[in-house]
């Protein structure tokens, strides 16, 4: 698993530098670029944190890898819900709160993996 969280870290890097370009240069409306904003601040420290998660992999064991797990879904549903949002004004409902409810999972099962390795 360790090769899948490093490149699925790897592209959710890639596409946060992406989506704050287009951002940058193809939104005309403030509020849609803030929000966007607050999209890409997070995908791109999740990014780092799933980058993380797999270079930790092989001593963090399943925690770490179900960590991984909760990082990837979260980024996916979080952002997802937040660029679909600022981007076509419509709302997911309860998408983006799942995905933050995730990513707030994956740091506790990150700081678990740490905890149970000696």
């Amino acid at each position: 698993m360790q090769r899948i969280w490093i490149a699925f870290a790897s592209l959710t890097g890639f596409s946060a530098v992406a989506m704050a370009a287009f951002a940058a240069h193809g939104i005309t409306d403030p509020a849609a670029e803030r929000i966007v904003a607050s999209g890409v601040q997070m995908q791109g420290w999740h990014a780092l944190a799933l980058l993380g998660t797999g270079l930790w992999v092989p001593r963090g064991g399943r925690l770490a890898n179900a960590a991984g797990l909760a990082f990837a879904l979260g980024i996916l549903l979080f952002c997802g819900a937040v660029y679909t949002h600022a981007l076509t004004g419509r709302s997911l409902d309860l998408i983006a709160p799942t995905g933050g409810t995730l990513l707030m999972f994956g740091w506790l099962l990150l700081a678990a993996s740490a905890w149970r390795t000696r």
